[in-house]
């Protein structure tokens, strides 16, 4: 889930930068210094999105920068535990994939594919089912839910998301459009006019 959060900083200019436009540096400098961390409430910051207030520059004693004080607005990515997630399989492995979701992996360990045994094919770079015959492989588009989780660390290198597709409406997209099409169309029942 992405959200938008108000965080309140000091933002630090460097002297060579104090011809650029003040705001365009806050920008730059904000974007540099947290995109890529994590905060354990709000997620993994994306970008800064706009900055609300930026205070009269200070300069300290021996620091020839100016240092402000800033509101700005951020963008962030907290993935929630049950969460039904859209991604693309990024690598394959003997004991699993991993799947791109916005932007952080997560892994579908073998055992969370399909109800199916699951083999592994080095050459080809996939997993296939042993009755079913579905495959999984790089640049497959998936949905998925959210089973583990653990945010700890700073960056986004740090966390750990487990998925699972072994529930209905979850899986690699055709395989969800095929069983779509194998269940029967309920027939809607003969309504009756009122007289």
């Amino acid at each position: 889930m992405y959200l938008i959060s108000k965080i309140e900083d000091t933002v630090r200019i460097p002297p060579n930068r104090f011809e650029d436009p003040l705001e365009d540096v806050a920008v730059e400098i904000l974007n540099e210094s947290y995109v890529g961390t994590i905060d354990k409430k709000l997620g993994l910051m994306v970008t800064v999105k706009e900055i609300e207030e930026l205070g009269i520059g200070k300069v300290i004693m021996g620091d020839g920068a100016a240092y402000h004080d800033v509101v700005f607005n951020a963008l962030f990515f907290k993935p929630e535990l049950h969460e039904i997630v859209e991604g693309e399989v990024i690598e394959i492995t003997e004991f699993g994939a991993f799947i791109r979701i916005g932007p952080m992996d997560g892994l579908v360990h073998v055992s969370q594919v399909t109800d199916d045994y699951i083999n592994y094919d080095g050459k080809r770079g996939a997993l296939m089912g042993k009755e079913s015959k579905k495959t999984l492989e790089e640049g497959n588009n998936v949905r998925a839910r959210i089973v583990a989780l653990s945010l700890k660390g700073k960056s986004s290198k740090e966390t750990k998301i487990g998925l699972t597709m072994r529930q209905p409406g979850l899986g690699r997209f055709e395989w969800i459009e095929q069983e779509k099409e194998k269940k029967p169309k309920k027939e809607k029942p003969a309504t009756k006019g009122k007289k």
